[in-house]
């Protein structure tokens, strides 16, 4: 009987190695229930007052580049203008950009303490529909926001291995048979 010799590692051809192990090297659901939304990368909060004017509050978002402004009386929370509000709701109105940002913007958004894990966030996102979680200290005091881009960005570097060496079109991925169907 012919024995073959074992193949050794440095025998694998270039295209051979398989499909990448998404998260291989971390747990990340575990990552995101445990690490806390003060340890993600965030821009620090934009703010203005119940009566700036939207085109005050558009101007804000263009400057810092960010896509939603707190809105704030003294130091309480009492709303969020995001583009979704500009676009479903203050575009539509006449003379929107004189009108204060209270008229348009969304009251009482939904918060979390920013040491709450980062599934929280997402699953507030994912459940609302929203695209930003407004963030608050023990206290009830404004402590910034996060938005879904900075959970994605997040979740990429759990994994960047997996992530950021994906051919630029999925047609080009590893074949899934030898014979490359």
């Amino acid at each position: 009987m012919l024995e073959l010799d074992p193949v050794e590692e440095s025998d694998v051809l270039e295209g051979d190695e398989g499909e990448p192990e998404v998260g291989r090297h971390r747990d990340v659901g575990r990552e995101m229930l445990e690490t806390p939304l003060s340890d993600l990368k965030r821009a620090p909060p934009v703010t203005v007052a119940p009566d700036a004017t939207v085109a005050r509050a558009v101007e804000l978002m263009r400057k810092k580049k960010v896509s939603s402004v707190i809105v704030k009386k003294g130091k309480s929370v009492v709303g969020i203008f995001t583009e979704r509000d500009l676009v479903s709701r203050a575009m539509t109105a006449k003379a929107f950009s004189r009108a204060p940002v209270k008229k348009f913007m969304t009251p009482a958004p939904e918060t979390l303490v920013i040491s709450a894990p980062v599934a929280y966030a997402l699953n507030k996102m994912s459940v609302g529909r929203f695209r930003h979680v407004v963030l608050v200290k023990k206290d009830g005091a404004l402590a910034g926001v996060v938005s879904i881009r900075d959970i994605i960005d997040f979740i990429v570097e759990l994994c960047p291995e997996e992530i950021l060496n994906l051919p630029p079109e999925p047609e080009l991925a590893i074949a899934k048979t030898v014979d490359g169907d």
